[in-house]
């Protein structure tokens, strides 16, 4: 059996526990519990862009992938995995280039037995059990270090995982964290639920209730890119990150900003 870095608590399955079930059920996955379910349609009645903006979502993460493997870079360190969903980002960046290496990670031990069963099918994945809240913990662990060379460029991915940390968990302080180990020329893939465009405090009570919950701040998110230099069109809504279909109806109320950054020295 593998060993990932954390021990595994006991799974609650009366809370939604983690914002990746209730996220991978927005997909339209079927590995989930009833509760998260229930916890999705209570969504869904608060806030009923909430299915196009898991979906518009995912397509962002395709996109930029893809964009930063057609860049060069040939090493992901993807930070927030959640449940596996294909395609994956190994699958979607070895439609670019075939030598790829993806470091997954999580914090949710049940979404690194999913990874580590689904996603890690070569010497060329990995899955990790940390906590970004540790982020020593993540770039530290044997497995990303086998995988992944931080002397050289990489790709940094969290999708939708950082408004999940509070101002009191020192947000700023893991990004320089995590930025200060990354090589000149690596990338940043971010994505992150805000009120610009809808109100994003509608989801909250669903979330107090999971074992995550949104904060929200543009404000902070562009503090997150201090040293890095977002490429073309910046920090925008999601659909409007380099689209290569047309906007799907209600675009315009997606509540998620996105963007790519290079990291300059």
């Amino acid at each position: 059996m593998r060993q990932h870095g954390l021990p595994a608590p006991k799974v609650d399955t009366s809370r939604p526990h983690t914002p990746a079930r209730i996220y991978d059920y927005l997909l339209g996955g079927k590995d989930n519990y009833e509760v998260n379910e229930l916890a999705v349609d209570e969504l869904v009645a608060a806030v009923p862009e909430v299915r196009i903006e898991t979906r518009v979502n995912r397509a962002f993460l395709e996109r930029a992938v893809r964009y930063v493997v057609g860049s060069g870079l040939r090493q992901i360190l993807d930070i927030g995995t959640g449940m596996p969903h294909s395609p994956n980002v190994h699958e979607i960046a070895r439609q670019m280039a075939s030598v790829i290496r993806v470091a997954y990670d999580d914090n949710d031990p049940i979404m690194v037995v999913h990874a580590d069963a689904l996603l890690c099918t070569s010497d060329a994945t990995s899955a990790v059990l940390a906590d970004l809240r540790d982020p020593h913990a993540i770039v530290g662990h044997p497995s990303v270090p086998r995988l992944i060379d931080f002397n050289e460029p990489v790709a940094l991915l969290l999708e939708s995982v950082l408004h999940f940390l509070l101002q009191t968990e020192a947000p700023e302080q893991i990004m320089a964290t995590l930025r200060d180990v990354l090589a000149a020329s690596s990338f940043l893939v971010l994505s992150h639920a805000m009120g610009d465009f809808a109100d994003c405090t509608k989801t909250q009570p669903v979330y107090k209730r999971a074992t995550a919950s949104p904060s929200v701040s543009r404000a902070e998110t562009e503090r997150f890119l201090s040293g890095f230099e977002l490429v073309q069109p910046g920090l925008v809504q999601i659909p409007l990150w380099r689209p290569d279909t047309p906007p799907p109806a209600k675009a315009d109320k997606v509540g998620i900003y996105g963007g790519v950054a290079r990291k300059i020295s």
